[in-house]
């Protein structure tokens, strides 16, 4: 039976370790981050539209400065807001796309994503697994990870919802802080995509 997961969860909370522990278990990751990226590459209407909403700044030598991009796009939740209004549709049809694919081959297809609830992609998924870690972890990890300002950091967490959000949709939560308590909760993970 072909099963589609949704996997998300604040920034900085751990996704990616999730994820690469369901990858090495047998399942087919679609990273939304690499989407993003993807559909970036030689899509010029994409590109106006987000140089239309958050200035022609944003664009060097007709390609996407992502850091400038998300110094405007993360620096209120309305400014956030429409960054996923644009991207997300685009996003939502190439990760579905892709999920049919991978499921000629795989059982289990899991979708990494941040923004798969805001997207509306979460409602195609048959189980939601959030994953969490309190803030001032996800801080050092956002520091550490980007290369990025410990104001910085601040700002991407604050653009994001609250924990009640994520965690009221959760088929599953994974608690990605500790580690013999995250070993068992992606045990238990493991045992029900399986």
């Amino acid at each position: 039976m072909k099963k589609l997961f949704g996997l998300t969860g604040k920034t900085g909370a751990g996704k990616s370790t999730v994820s690469a522990y369901l990858k090495s278990e047998g399942a087919y990751i679609i990273d939304g981050d690499i989407v993003a990226r993807e559909i970036l590459v030689d899509n010029p209407d994409l590109l106006k539209s987000l140089a239309d909403a958050f200035g022609e700044d944003i664009l060097e030598n007709g390609a996407l400065n992502r850091k400038r991009l998300a110094e405007k796009a993360f620096k209120t939740p309305e400014s956030t807001f429409l960054l996923n209004s644009i991207m997300h549709p685009a996003i939502n049809e190439k990760i579905h796309s892709e999920a049919n694919e991978a499921f000629k081959c795989y059982d289990a297809v899991i979708v990494d994503a941040a923004a798969i609830i805001e997207s509306g992609f979460a409602d195609a998924c048959e189980k939601l697994i959030v994953v969490t870690a309190p803030e001032e972890i996800r801080k050092e990890r956002i520091i550490k990870r980007d290369g990025i300002s410990e104001k910085d950091a601040m700002i991407r967490i604050n653009g994001q919802k609250n924990d009640n959000f994520y965690l009221s949709r959760a088929d599953y939560v994974i608690r990605n802080y500790e580690p013999f308590v995250l070993e068992n909760e992606l045990e238990q993970l493991i045992n029900d995509i399986f």
